[in-house]
């Protein structure tokens, strides 16, 4: 079950704020008992993704959609990434009142390249309670992100709320994934 199972969650970030965040769903994943390794995408190579069963991957979109560099720069490593058989969800940061055309658009990036990994995805989020004008982040004709959505810059205060009920729903859904 996923109390035994290798987690590790791969960050990218260059403020710091998408390393925070991954820290805090390390804390509540560590409230069910479960240890979660943090490796920066910098550290990281397909050896050290391929070792964990479930992989939650962290990006921050900038601007006007722009791809955090080190994922950026990761690329060419994690779309010869072999995940097949392994378990993965994404969390993405964005601002979606200053950047609302392209909010979480770097995590869509991210999840696109996950489908090439044959990687089983899960932590699909629901749009509801956002307001953006447009996402690449989104599935199922927009009443889902590809992961979970923060907005630290916007709904800061909702952020830990958010992650408690993201984490619950991960820990169910792997442990779905498990008995399949």
């Amino acid at each position: 079950m996923i109390e035994s199972a290798n987690v590790g969650l791969i960050y990218g970030t260059d403020t710091s704020n998408t390393e925070e965040v991954g820290e805090r769903i390390c804390e509540e994943f560590a409230k069910h008992g479960i240890h979660v390794q943090m490796v920066n995408v910098t550290e990281a190579s397909s050896a050290v993704i391929e070792q964990f069963d479930l992989i939650i991957m962290g990006i921050p979109t900038w601007d006007f959609g722009g791809i955090q560099q080190d994922w950026e720069e990761f690329e060419p490593e994690l779309l010869v990434t072999n995940l097949q058989g392994k378990t993965a969800a994404l969390y993405g940061l964005g601002d979606q009142f200053g950047y609302g055309d392209y909010f979480l658009d770097a995590m869509g990036w991210l999840y696109e390249r996950l489908l090439k990994t044959k990687a089983w995805m899960i932590g699909y989020w629901p749009t509801e309670g956002y307001d953006f004008s447009a996402s690449l982040a989104t599935i199922q004709q927009g009443s889902l992100f590809c992961g979970l959505a923060i907005d630290e810059d916007q709904q800061f205060d909702l952020t830990d709320k958010r992650i408690h009920s993201w984490v619950n729903q991960i820990i169910g859904e792997f442990k779905q994934a498990c008995a399949a």
